[in-house]
């Protein structure tokens, strides 16, 4: 590596993480409404792994080497022409999807990069998923928080949760679970949540679910399923854990369709967080300040051993975020 290259870590075909590669590539530079940002850190996210291994080759086919990495927190080092939010030296965090996906960006301010998990990035700066990062946040922290804590803003905005609701949280182990459960019990909902190990049940119990249950076991007449894991082919089981009128809000991609669900008298919605409105990453970091959003950190990795780290996040599916820093 040289002064002007860097790591990153990149895949050069699709496939398993253990494919992956740590790579040296020139550092990008910034154009016109762009920054160039020193990584502190950055995460690990299901899509990062599912676009590398194919996933989404019906939306995009990927050209290599393609650089992973969403979610960051770092420093600007260099502003490019007509860049007014931010200078060289301003912490900022965010989430950025590299440019490759820009089909499944927000259509009018995108918000992209040429990938965080690298020893730098350039980002757009048009986008109101990036911010300056508090200086009481940490970039561990902040990388962290940025989808967790936006998704679970825009979930309980979706789902509108009343004090004694009865919530089915499925996936509830991921980030975003591990997010959410403790909001959900600061509105004074009736938590169920899935979990497939004592230890996951364990600590799922400590941050405020009251019922732990397999996935084959789900229980019936819930007011509300945040839906965080299943794929079309689950949603059927899962409306049926619903009661008449009751709300299936979900997070993942692609967003279903009613007719997917196998009864009509219950109400479906999805949320896809693109880090803007209420739910982007200044509202990210004043709930997070006030306390009211905390993302676990399982697992840190430096850079060098960013393969290990996609390995561990596939295969380990640890409870909490994986975190790979400089």
């Amino acid at each position: 590596m040289t002064a002007d290259t860097m790591r990153a870590l990149v895949a050069t075909g699709y496939g398993a993480p253990e494919q992956l590669t740590i790579a040296d590539l020139p550092v990008p530079r910034p154009g016109p409404g762009q920054v160039l940002v020193k990584i502190a850190a950055a995460t690990l996210n299901p899509t990062d792994l599912r676009v590398v291994t194919g996933g989404f080759r019906d939306l995009v086919d990927l050209q290599f080497p393609y650089t992973l990495g969403n979610e960051f927190a770092g420093t600007v080092t260099e502003a490019g022409p007509g860049v007014t939010r931010f200078r060289a030296g301003d912490e900022i965090f965010g989430m950025a999807m590299p440019r490759q996906l820009r089909a499944a960006a927000d259509p009018l301010r995108p918000s992209l990069s040429t990938g965080a998990l690298a020893d730098y990035a350039v980002f757009e700066t048009d986008t109101p998923a990036l911010d300056h990062r508090p200086a009481g946040l940490s970039a561990e922290r902040a990388a962290s928080l940025v989808i967790a804590g936006a998704t679970t803003l825009a979930l309980m905005n979706a789902a509108k949760i009343r004090p004694g609701d009865s919530v089915l949280v499925i996936g509830a182990t991921g980030a975003v679970g591990l997010t959410l459960i403790p909001v959900l019990h600061a509105a004074g909902a009736e938590i169920t949540v899935t979990a497939r190990t004592a230890e996951a049940a364990e600590l799922l119990h400590g941050l405020g679910a009251h019922h732990a249950v397999a996935y084959d076991e789900y229980p019936t007449g819930v007011d509300v399923v945040l839906n965080l894991a299943l794929l079309a082919d689950g949603l059927p089981a899962a409306a049926r854990s619903l009661r008449p009128g009751g709300r299936l809000v979900s997070i993942i991609f692609p967003p279903p369709e009613p007719e997917q669900l196998g009864r009509d008298d219950v109400e479906l919605a999805f949320v896809m967080n693109t880090g803007g409105g209420s739910n982007g990453t200044r509202a990210v970091a004043e709930a997070a300040m006030a306390g009211r959003l905390s993302t676990p950190i399982a697992r840190r990795y430096s850079l060098d051993h960013g393969v290990e780290a996609a390995v561990h996040y596939a295969r380990r599916h640890p409870l909490g975020k994986v975190v790979v820093t400089a």
